[in-house]
């Protein structure tokens, strides 16, 4: 095969690859958020559920830390993921100090225990549960789901035994909130509305469609969430 043939054959390929989606390439640093069906639809009522899982979240974790829902979104894009979001803002919360500052010594570090050493915080101030969590290298996932479940019990969102309920039928953190949003707009038990999901015979957005929730109002629907305690100590 001549040089000229093989040099033509090279910038083919090159030109083939340059064509290939961004995200193929750097999915270990960028997550992609823009979803394509925001909107319930009858006819396909899961085709928007992602969307309404995310945006949801995002709502309740915004107003929950005073952020931006837009920086949480740009954040997540540049690759940082929503349960070390919980986690950083968390510890931010209860030491005064920047989330943004953690992050980037998570950035650094493997494991989170790795930067509790590196921030000389320490881990028992965050509870029992937490701290075991922590020594035993847990993934980030459930260090997220704890503070996710002290943030409701300490703004009375949910009471232990439903929350615990619905952690013991698999929700995620995403879950969660969302059927919490949706209970307390029903006054359906929480631990009903995720079965039904997860069940398989209704959607989260058919849910949200007959509790008459607008995703375009749900920094309302989450304010009011967070002012009107589900029990009181």
């Amino acid at each position: 095969m001549g040089l000229v043939t093989r040099n033509k054959m090279l910038s083919c390929t090159i030109f083939l690859l340059c064509l290939l989606p961004l995200s193929s390439y750097a999915i270990p640093t960028i997550t992609c958020h823009c979803f394509t069906d925001r909107t319930y639809d009858p006819g396909h009522p899961a085709a928007a559920d992602e969307y309404f899982l995310a945006t949801i979240q995002n709502t309740f974790f915004a107003q929950m830390f005073n952020v931006d829902k837009k920086t949480i979104v740009m954040k997540k894009q540049q690759g940082i993921s929503s349960d070390d979001l919980w986690i950083a803002h968390w510890i931010a919360a209860k030491k005064g100090i920047s989330a943004d500052s953690i992050l980037k010594v998570k950035k650094r570090r493997d494991v989170w225990k790795d930067v509790f050493t590196s921030l000389h915080v320490d881990s028992k101030s965050f509870g029992t549960r937490f701290s075991k969590a922590l020594d035993a290298k847990t993934s980030p996932v459930q260090l997220a789901e704890i503070a996710v479940d002290e943030l409701f019990l300490r703004n009375h969102i949910l009471k232990d035994a439903d929350l615990a309920a619905l952690r013991q039928v698999g929700a995620s953190n995403q879950g969660v909130i969302i059927a919490t949003v949706i209970s307390s707009q029903t006054q359906q038990p929480v631990k009903q509305m995720y079965l039904e999901v997860k069940s398989g015979s209704k959607s989260w957005g058919t849910l949200l469609q007959n509790a008459h929730i607008d995703t375009k109002n749900m920094q309302q629907e989450i304010s009011a969430l967070l002012a009107t305690p589900v029990f009181d100590n």
